[in-house]
This record gives structure tokens, C-alpha cells and sequence, in this order.
């Protein structure tokens, strides 16, 4: 038989809105854990262990989570084996919004016992005076906006809104999306709903971080977006898939037979960023269609992944979203460094991934042999020159003209010019004096 865990809410905010059930629960549980101390009725879980320390140590959320439940299943055996009751206290409700509830149900180590408490959103919908169930709300994890509510119009109740940088990630998520096109269209901070210090903000979208500062009992209602956030992108990847599937040709690639376009698509993009005038927003046409081309081999490639079983779109998107917020923690653990130490971090944490995942990284493992020869030259040579190493090939036989490319290539970064670029320009100018001379 599983140990028994307990799980109940405090409520949204003042005491006066915990159940007389939930406190008697409380009372008779010799063993007391909170999720955070920092809410406000936390005070009533007496002589209670908070995982608040976890927050501060961990490298993201999910580790957050799936720390905590760990530590909470090896409490409710240790709990169980004494013959005594463990509670877990979340603030608000533990069926609304509460990960680690989740997960810990979906933990075959431990049954869980949920006592219902009233949640936050119970307070939103008086303050604001709306069915939510009429009125086709939908509710929204604010630090999963741009995923969450793509494909959505609105109304939208965001949620976790916890600090104001978590409000200028979800405005920029949907910049130029909101409804703006009169005045009286706003959207609607909430903020500490029932305790003495609550306000209710009507502001526009672009001031949503602005206008106070956020906190665990901050939430935004959105009553309409003007366009569903990444409706261009659903629909894109949408029309991969139809393609993959209906088009004849489309139906018979597969990835190594997509390398010569991708690669054709990649020097594209490098010809119109060359083309680029800052002077000159027209110039931003030919960018805008050529990195579109990209994307679409990139959705390609994820498409066949996707149809083989292998992996989808969803897990590029996450894998690279989760592997900039590991090597960002200046960013996202509002660390203040040089960019000489950010470089020193970003090398580190790539090494700590690859020895996560059992791999042996040779010196020279992350530079691409596919690459243009100038390109490649130039990596070999900063990674010898990282390594505290000199260039020496005198044992080597070696021929002269290929000698003296590397020695041109070497002197190149000496001057801090990239070679592959260099070239690339002075044949383009040999180019147009030919082609003009030819009109």
C-alpha cells in the first residue's frame, strides 16, 4: 500500500478565505510542508517546512518541481512509516495551476488525498464581473504565453504574472497583436485581490509593465487580442504537414536529400544580410522572403522527423528555448558579469550539458567540416589559439599553396577580419566592375 500525501490550498490571499476544513486539517498533521512561505495566509501552516531555498538554487522551474516532489515523496514514506500524516500546502487552489500537484499525482510512489480550497480565480471573476464561463475566458500560464496562447483570440486570463519582466516577455510576445484601434479597448492588471492593498489597473498594452510592480499575486486579463498570438506560425506549420503529405515531390524527401537546399537556403539569407542597407527599408524585403525559405526547411525537416516518430516541432522549440535560458542564467538569474566571464559561462555550461549526456568532447567537436573551407580554417585556428597551442606544421607535408591559404586566413583574424566574409566581398566588387563594363 502507498504512503498517503495530503494536498491542500490556502487560498487566494487574506485568511478570511481559507476553509475552517482546510485549518482542521492542518491542525491534525504532525508533519507540515509548504510549497513557498511567501503568501499570505502561509502563516497559519504552523511550524511548517517551506522549499523556498529550492527556488533560489535551482536552474529553472522544472527542476523546481521535480525537486520538490522528490523531497516530498521520501517525507510521506518517512511519514508513513511512523504512522503519522503529512500535509502540503499550496497557495490558492491545488487544482489550479499548481505543477508540482500535478506531478506528484501522476507519481506512482504516493496516493494523494486533494482537499479543495477556493482559488484565485474566484476573485477575478467577482472583481471583474464576468461568467467566465459564458464569456469563453481561458486561462493562460504567463510564463508559457507565446506557446499557450497561440491559436487564441481572447478573452485571456493570464496567470503567474509573478514580476514585471514576466509582463514585458508576454506584451512582447504579442506586440502589435492587441485590439489598440480605439481607446476604450484596455487590458486589466490584477493585482493582490483581497487584501487590503488590492488594485485593479485598467492600462494598455503597452504600459502593462509599467504601471506597478508585479508579484506572486499578479494576474493580467486580456479582453480580446486583434490576431491570435503565432496565429502566422500554427498556420505555417501547418502547411508543412499538408505539404508533406499531398505534394508529390515534398512526399519523397528526406533529410540528407534536403542538405543541398538547406544549405542553398542558409547562403541566401547570408547574401541578402550583405544586402542590406540601413538607409534603405526596402532592402528588408529580400531578407524578410529569404529567411522565409529558411524556416521552411527547418519546418521541413521537422515535418518528416514528426511523420517518422522520431520528434516534432514542439521539441526543436523547447529544446532550444530550454537550452538559451541555461546558458543565459546572466539574464535569467539576473546575474551581473563581463562579457569576457559570459563567454567563460556560456563555455562551461556547454561542457556540463555534453557530460550530462555522457559525452567526451574532443578539442576540435563543435566546428562543423561542412562549412565553407575559409570558415572552417578560421575555427581550427581559435580553437589552437584557445587551447594555448601554436600552429606548426613542419612535420607536416603540406602544400605550398594550401600553406599559404591558412597563413592568409590566420592573418586575417590577426586583423580581426573574418575571411569568408572578406572574399566574399571583394569577389562581389570584382563582379559588379565586370558587369559594368559589360552594360
Amino acid at each position: 500500500m502507498k504512503p498517503t500525501l495530503h494536498v491542500l490550498g490556502l487560498g487566494p490571499g487574506g485568511d478570511e478565505y481559507v476553509t475552517e476544513h482546510t485549518k482542521n486539517v492542518i491542525a491534525t498533521a504532525p508533519r507540515r510542508f509548504l510549497r513557498t512561505s511567501v503568501h499570505p495566509s502561509a502563516h497559519l501552516v504552523t511550524g511548517a517546512t517551506s522549499f523556498d531555498e529550492i527556488y533560489e538554487r535551482a536552474s529553472d522551474f522544472d527542476d523546481v518541481y521535480t525537486t520538490i516532489v522528490d523531497r516530498l515523496v521520501d517525507e510521506t514514506t518517512l511519514a508513513d512509516e511512523a504512522g503519522e500524516d503529512i500535509v502540503y500546502a499550496v497557495p490558492g487552489s491545488p487544482l489550479v495551476l499548481e505543477r508540482t500537484v500535478r506531478l506528484l499525482r501522476e507519481d506512482p510512489r504516493v496516493d494523494v488525498v486533494l482537499h479543495p480550497a477556493m482559488s484565485f480565480l474566484d476573485l477575478v471573476w467577482a472583481r471583474l464581473g464576468i461568467d467566465p464561463v459564458d464569456d469563453g475566458v481561458t486561462l493562460v500560464d504567463g510564463h508559457e504565453f507565446s506557446r499557450r496562447a497561440a491559436g487564441l483570440a481572447g478573452p485571456l486570463l493570464v496567470a503567474h504574472c509573478h514580476a514585471n519582466w514576466v509582463l514585458s516577455e508576454i506584451k512582447l510576445a504579442a506586440e502589435d497583436l492587441i485590439d489598440t484601434s480605439n481607446d476604450d479597448c484596455d487590458v486589466v492588471l490584477l493585482h493582490h485581490l483581497g487584501l487590503p492593498d488590492e488594485q485593479i489597473v485598467h492600462t494598455t498594452w503597452s504600459e502593462i509593465d509599467r504601471t506597478l510592480d508585479a508579484d506572486h499575486l499578479t494576474s493580467l486579463y486580456v479582453p480580446l487580442l486583434a490576431a491570435p498570438v503565432g496565429r502566422e506560425l500554427v498556420a505555417f506549420h501547418e502547411l508543412a504537414h499538408t505539404l508533406r503529405r499531398e505534394c508529390p515531390w515534398d512526399r519523397e524527401q528526406n533529410h540528407r536529400s534536403l542538405v543541398t537546399y538547406l544549405l542553398e537556403e542558409t547562403h541566401e539569407v547570408v547574401d541578402a544580410i550583405l544586402a542590406l542597407d540601413p538607409d534603405d527599408p526596402t532592402t528588408d524585403e529580400h531578407l524578410l522572403e529569404e529567411l522565409g525559405d529558411l524556416l521552411y526547411q527547418i519546418e521541413f525537416h521537422a515535418a518528416i522527423a514528426e511523420q517518422e516518430g522520431r520528434f516534432t516541432m514542439a521539441d526543436v522549440a523547447r529544446g532550444i528555448n530550454d537550452k538559451l535560458v541555461r546558458r543565459h542564467p546572466h539574464v535569467f538569474a539576473r546575474e551581473d558579469k563581463s562579457i569576457d566571464e559570459l563567454v567563460t559561462d556560456w563555455e562551461a555550461i556547454k561542457r556540463a550539458e555534453k557530460r550530462s549526456k555522457g559525452v567526451t568532447e574532443g578539442p576540435f567537436d563543435n566546428i562543423p567540416t561542412s562549412s565553407g573551407s575559409l570558415s572552417y580554417a578560421a575555427a581550427v585556428l581559435k580553437k589552437i589559439e584557445k587551447l594555448g597551442l601554436t600552429r606548426d606544421m613542419t612535420a607536416l607535408e603540406v602544400p605550398d599553396l594550401g600553406r599559404s591559404l591558412l597563413d592568409l586566413v590566420a592573418e586575417c583574424r590577426r586583423r580581426g577580419i573574418d575571411p569568408e566574409v572578406a572574399l566574399r566581398e571583394t569577389t562581389n566588387l570584382l563582379r559588379a566592375s565586370i558587369e559594368s563594363t559589360l552594360d
